[in-house]
């Protein structure tokens, strides 16, 4: 039983609102920095001399930090203070964005984004986590959706507060926008939000923590470096079988504790098992393309970067309307046939944008980007909560965490294998043969790179012959994409248990009414 350090008028103190004031604009900031950097890469790529594997690690850094703690932070929360730990949280990504404003070379960028990691493993799980501390329940589903709407809500601001910011400041300035944010909500936390922490939850396991950091580290490491070694290179074969032994240890670690802090029983549970490996295909497919697109955006269709954001937006404004429409959805036809549909959907989309010629247009992309968004709801909403359905109330919170972390190494594992996908084969494609050595290998590196070349050169060839590589590239991210969504909804029509396994008595799915904010963490 939780032990709640606070009394009955704190509770009704009329600034709980101005701490969920703080809540939701700390959410919110962790919601667009999920996606931020992605418009800020093409032109950090120019200013810094990134290559596209760099331009991997600037965005991995964050996901892969940010999954390997958030459940050991949600842990330490528990043990010693929510509160306290929220404040930490706040304090270490402040000062990573702080950090991540001031360098100017690449490596301390993708360092100050693996700081900003740490700081989000805090502060995500444990925003939900302190709110019943706050209000009563009467009042906590209004909390919780605020909370959730803003974490939702940040997504799609991302890339519009990036352009706007980057067409008027440096890049510096998309981390130093957190700043201010994180402030406010340190401030908060200090005078207005009670401590409240739970002495029964799970130790926190540091060489379970290490294992799990150490393996997804190794593993993204492997993949970004393939492309430029060969994945027959013996340092790559040594990364892929570290990461193996690495991981290996960790399961085999947590099954034998008496109280895992990583439930791995969990798996043995078929519903949970299939519908986190749906949510985490979709989330796989999602960032990656949220990586690729933007420079085709910029450096091919010669966006700024303002406009890039905002030309994105087809995409997550699909995702918003089919997850606020799956649940009745569901309700008729039972998450199986949605589930499977949606993947459908998203397979459509990624086959029909592979077909992006350089001769096309935005209106083509908008149109497949808006089919995917809808895809893309359709599928994830309904996989989440019918895998938290799956789980008996005592295990739901668990299963939540580790249904999490396996998303957010979904998406780490997506950038790194589509983005290394299309540095192979963008590199493959590019005519440097009357390019110096120097220019030959910055051009390489980047289609940004390339275009800076051309544009010092005066070598239209150049450009040309780098749109066209990139495109290909991208294209073949989008048909790989659209390949493992169509396979992936085969299994899903085939394994996933029939709608009345998956519905409650009333006709909706278990989980339903929690989908908001468990679809947005």
């Amino acid at each position: 039983m939780a032990t709640v350090i606070h009394d009955e008028e704190t509770r009704r103190d009329p600034r709980r609102w101005w701490a969920l004031g703080a809540l939701v604009a700390s959410m919110l900031v962790l919601g667009f920095d999920m996606t931020i950097l992605n418009v800020a890469l093409p032109t950090m790529a120019r200013d810094l001399g990134a290559s596209i594997g760099q331009q991997q690690w600037m965005a991995d850094a964050y996901v892969v930090v940010f999954a390997s703690l958030m459940l050991p932070a949600g842990l330490l929360g528990d043990r010693f203070g929510r509160r306290r730990m929220l404040i930490a949280g706040l304090t270490v990504f402040l000062a990573g964005s702080l950090a991540g404003a001031l360098v100017s070379e690449v490596t301390p960028v993708i360092v100050a984004r693996a700081v900003m990691g740490v700081g989000g493993a805090l502060v995500m799980p444990l925003a939900l986590a302190v709110l019943p501390s706050l209000f009563e329940p009467d009042e906590r589903t209004k909390a919780v959706g605020a909370v959730s709407a803003a974490s939702a809500l940040g997504l799609p601001l991302g890339p519009i507060i990036g352009g706007w910011l980057l067409d008027h400041f440096w890049w510096g300035s998309v981390f130093l926008i957190n700043v201010p944010m994180a402030a406010i909500g340190i401030t908060a936390c200090v005078f207005l939000m009670p401590e409240t922490r739970d002495p029964a939850s799970p130790k926190v396991d540091a060489v379970s923590t290490a294992l799990t950091a150490a393996g997804l580290g190794v593993l993204i490491y492997a993949i970004i470096e393939a492309p430029d070694r060969g994945w027959g290179d013996p340092l790559v074969l040594g990364l892929f079988t570290a990461a193996a032994v690495l991981l290996a240890l960790l399961v085999v670690r947590e099954r034998s504790a008496a109280r895992p802090m990583l439930d791995l029983s969990l798996l043995g549970r078929r519903g949970f098992l299939l519908n986190t490996l749906a949510a985490t295909l979709v989330m796989f497919v999602l960032s990656g393309l949220m990586f690729v697109l933007p420079q085709y955006l910029q450096a091919v269709l010669g966006h700024d970067a303002f406009a890039t954001g905002v030309r994105m937006l087809p995409m997550m404004g699909g995702l918003l309307i089919a997850a606020r429409g799956a649940a009745p959805v569901v309700a008729r036809f039972g998450p199986r046939a949605v589930i499977s549909s949606g993947l459908v959907v998203l397979a459509f989309a990624a086959f029909l944008g592979s077909r992006t010629t350089v001769h096309d247009g935005y209106g083509f992309t908008a149109l497949w980007l808006s089919v995917a968004g809808v895809g893309f709801g359709f599928a994830v909403v309904p996989a989440m909560d019918a895998a938290l359905g799956a789980l008996p109330r005592d295990r739901a919170g668990s299963g939540s965490g580790l249904m999490m972390t396996v998303r957010q190494v979904g998406g780490a594992v997506g950038i790194a294998l589509l983005g290394s996908l299309l540095a192979s084969t963008y590199a493959d494609r590019l005519d440097t043969s009357a390019l110096p050595h120097a220019a030959a290998g910055t051009a390489a590196d980047s289609v940004v790179g390339a275009h800076v070349i051309a544009d010092r050169l005066g070598d239209r060839a150049l450009a040309a012959s780098a749109d066209a590589a990139y495109l290909h590239g991208m294209d073949l991210v989008l048909l790989v994409s659209g390949v493992a969504a169509l396979v992936t909804a085969l299994g899903a029509a085939a394994l996933l248990p029939r709608p009345e396994a998956g519905r409650s008595p009333r006709g909706e799915s278990p989980g339903m009414a929690e989908a908001p904010e468990n679809v947005r963490q």
